[in-house]
């Protein structure tokens, strides 16, 4: 009998972000994440982020899960878990490379992840 399907939760998406070799990768499973919790039934959604996720040993990657969490929560009209408090950065981290994206993340970056310090437009999510 052969496995069935589970979408991936934000605690396993922590796990893949640890063993990930470079940061390309770590991206593709943010986008990964996001697309299977786009496809999944709203009823279900929630069980994706209730379960706390690791520490990834990047402090920038740990910030990221917590604004994730907290944005999809907020979607959901639902309050952020305790744990997010601690995950914010103490300097700005703007994945974007070009100047250009750097601005519109500045411009567009959802009030979760400017919280945590990261700027993330918010059309690079819907994007994902």
């Amino acid at each position: 009998m052969g496995a069935s399907y589970e979408p991936m939760s934000l605690a396993r998406l922590a796990t893949h972000l640890v063993s990930a070799d470079t940061d390309q990768i770590r991206w593709k499973l943010v986008w990964e994440f996001l697309e299977e919790y786009r496809w999944e039934p709203a009823e279900t959604r929630v069980a994706l982020l209730s379960d706390e996720p690791g520490l990834t040993e990047d402090p920038r990657w740990d910030a990221l899960l917590a604004a994730v969490a907290e944005h999809l929560l907020a979607q959901a009209d639902l309050g952020p878990p305790a744990w997010v408090d601690a995950r914010v950065l103490r300097r700005a981290w703007f994945p974007a490379e070009l100047a250009i994206h750097r601005a519109d993340a500045l411009a567009w970056a959802p009030a979760a992840f400017r919280k945590h310090g990261v700027y993330l437009s918010v059309h690079d999510l819907a994007a994902a």
